[in-house]
């Protein structure tokens, strides 16, 4: 939470931008100064806007606000620079949400690794009425997530990325791929 900074000077001190009768008096500067004491991060946060909410430059207080700006949810337990990374994303991935690509890039962006999914279904054009439906009757699909022998994935956190980001009638199942 943004609050007073002791040691912030104001940018635009308002005992100068009053009246030539009430500058000089001790109890108007001071009332000026107290103020001035409240408004300064305010005036500093308006004038730094930009830096505010620009993903690489944004204080890491701001991270999950800027994140529910964009529907996204982020993990407290991630370093800082790979929710910077998931946020520089968040377009993209809110584009594709929900698709085989949506899925493969959201579980490299929030677990630095490589996926693929393998659905069950598929699609068929046929002229003829009686034509089988392709694919299998049951939605699925595998996620293979591609990790080192010796890096250790949390394959419960990975199962909860996974379905919080697939449609909900589509059952899936997660591998740990090594090697």
């Amino acid at each position: 939470m943004r609050g007073e900074v002791p040691t912030l000077v104001s940018p635009h001190p308002l005992a100068r931008t009053l009246p030539g009768l009430y500058q000089g008096e001790s109890f108007v500067e001071r009332f000026c100064d107290a103020l001035d004491t409240v408004l300064a991060p305010v005036v500093c946060t308006l004038d730094n806007l930009p830096a505010y909410l620009d993903v690489a430059t944004a204080p890491e207080d701001l991270l999950p606000w800027l994140a529910a700006w964009t529907g996204m949810a982020l993990d407290p337990g991630q370093s800082r620079e790979r929710q910077r990374l998931l946020l520089r994303q968040a377009v993209v991935l809110q584009g594709v949400q929900g698709t085989r690509r949506g899925i493969e890039l959201a579980v490299e962006a929030v677990f630095g690794l490589r996926a693929a999914v393998q659905e069950t279904g598929s699609v068929k054009w046929s002229m003829e009425a009686d034509t089988a439906l392709p694919g299998e009757p049951l939605q699925a699909f595998v996620v293979q997530v591609f990790a080192p022998e010796d890096h250790v994935v949390d394959e419960v956190r990975l199962n909860h990325v996974v379905a919080a980001l697939k449609p909900a009638h589509v059952v899936h199942r997660v591998e740990v791929v090594r090697g």
